[in-house]
């Protein structure tokens, strides 16, 4: 039982759900052990009663009719006593029957969720997390709307990656501050509910409860995990699946710590550190593409090489520190003047390449 009741090994975030699992074998022994007391004393009993009989059908006549109302009592106490523990062993199979059904639920869900990780490994981007994401989720929790937000590129705001099962009374904002959310000020789950007096989020719309929990890995929040549902008792139905939602808050939080990491890769193998322009090895890469789109459209591609004036005196002027200025504040006013179609590049120290698609001399 205590593995298929786990998602995971206990942590912070779900040693209330392995205090309950503990608690429910601590109870199956107890039972156990009561059980195994009981029929000890049945069978005790039992023997008495035969003992009882065999005296009356081959003791003396004058102890015959006591041996035989000894039985008698001794039977009837049998009687009722196997009744009443009757009803208690039916009562306690149905609750091992119940322990196995939620055993088998969860069963199903580690099975989901296995699969749910599996699948995230192949996730290139947000939209295919948040797709990975919905689709587990409606099969676990179908009754439960639900909504993934990730951080921006600059970390100060999350922007709404995917939402399912919304309605009239659960409509995700399309973005939010970190600092209106009680779950990502704490870094544990929180529950919106009006009905209950909890204490409500600033960025909660609409009238349906929700639970919020934050997505970290690597000790950094990636994002938020938000499940909504509606009625009065949605605040026991949320306690109720909370290792669920922990579940895949976790499995979503190293889908999204990966991409982010691929993506700072990807950025850095394509991008200068220092003026976040387009390094030398994707400029050659993107010339040659152009040039080879001008051949077949017969167009023409136009190619800037800028070299900035008295660099080096600047340099020795002023330090580099001033120097590394220059260079931001010029890739800076290049990039603002210039198409999105353009590619600006630093070719290497102070000299920049700029292509232009579609250009002429006379452009």
């Amino acid at each position: 039982l205590s593995i298929l009741y786990t998602f995971k090994p206990c942590s912070g975030q779900n040693r209330h759900g392995s205090d309950e699992i503990v608690q429910d074998q601590e109870t199956f022994s107890h039972h156990l052990r009561i059980t195994s007391a009981r029929r000890i004393l049945i069978t005790a009993v039992q023997g008495l009663s035969c003992l009882a009989l065999l005296v009356a059908a081959i003791g003396p006549s004058e102890i015959i009719r006591s041996a035989a109302m000894a039985s008698l009592v001794i039977s009837t106490l049998v009687f009722i006593t196997s009744f009443i523990f009757a009803r208690t062993a039916v009562e306690q199979a149905r609750a091992q029957l119940h322990l196995f059904d939620e055993a088998k639920a969860t069963k199903l869900q580690v099975e989901e969720l296995f699969a749910m990780t599996d699948m995230l490994q192949a996730a290139e981007d947000h939209e295919d997390a948040g797709a990975v994401l919905m689709a587990t989720a409606r099969r676990l929790l179908p009754e439960y709307g639900g909504a993934l937000y990730v951080f921006n590129n600059s970390r100060d705001r999350l922007d709404l990656a995917k939402a399912w099962n919304d309605s009239e009374r659960f409509k995700p904002c399309e973005s939010m501050l970190p600092s209106t959310c009680w779950a990502l000020k704490r870094g544990k789950p929180h529950i919106n509910d009006i009905s209950t007096d909890t204490l409500i989020c600033m960025h909660q719309m609409g009238e349906a409860a929700t639970l919020e929990v934050p997505m970290m890995a690597r000790g950094q929040v990636h994002g938020l995990l938000m499940l909504s549902r509606q009625g009065e008792d949605a605040f026991q139905h949320f306690r109720q699946i909370g290792r669920v939602a922990r579940a895949l808050a976790d499995s979503m939080s190293l889908a999204l710590s990966n991409i982010a990491l691929r993506e700072k890769l990807r950025t850095q193998s394509l991008r200068d550190p220092l003026t976040g322009l387009y390094n030398r090895r994707y400029m050659e890469d993107a010339l040659e593409r152009y040039v080879s789109l001008s051949e077949r459209n017969g167009s023409s591609t136009a190619v800037l090489m800028i070299d900035l004036d008295n660099f080096k005196r600047l340099n020795d002027d002023h330090g580099h520190p001033k120097g590394d200025a220059v260079l931001r504040d010029v890739a800076s006013q290049l990039m603002t003047a210039l198409r999105p179609s353009d590619v600006i590049s630093r070719y290497g120290g102070e000299e920049l390449i700029v292509i232009l698609p579609n250009c002429d001399l006379e452009d």
